[in-house]
């Protein structure tokens, strides 16, 4: 078992989550216990699962865990595209979080294949 801080891919899916917390501080109040909670629930999910999944004795088990990161993932870019569209948030954040989270779903995808062969 590895220490999950160590993975490149568990540190980009934290900072990820802290982007997101930062970009939500500013949406409607109103939002806080809709759009707010989901997407924060949906980001924080990601780096959560990897940490957990690193917990588990075997390649199955942390690839298990690796596709609910990756289907976290796919939840929060469509959350930060409903963002984007309600106006919440601005096309620059919206733009630079997708890049960050389309990285990191190509990182989960790829780790995703090696734990499966």
């Amino acid at each position: 078992m590895q220490d999950f801080r160590n993975l490149q891919i568990w540190q980009k899916g934290h900072q990820l989550t802290l982007d997101i917390y930062k970009m939500t501080k500013a949406f409607p109040k109103e939002e806080l216990y809709g759009v707010v909670s989901q997407l924060r629930r949906a980001a924080s999910s990601v780096p959560t699962n990897i940490a957990e999944g690193c917990a588990r004795g075997s390649d199955k088990d942390f690839a298990r865990f690796i596709q609910i990161a990756l289907g976290s993932a796919n939840e929060t870019e469509y959350l930060i595209l409903l963002s984007g569209d309600l106006g919440y948030a601005s096309l620059e954040e919206t733009k630079m979080v997708t890049e960050e989270l389309q990285s990191l779903k190509k990182m989960l995808t790829s780790l995703l294949k090696t734990l499966n062969k």
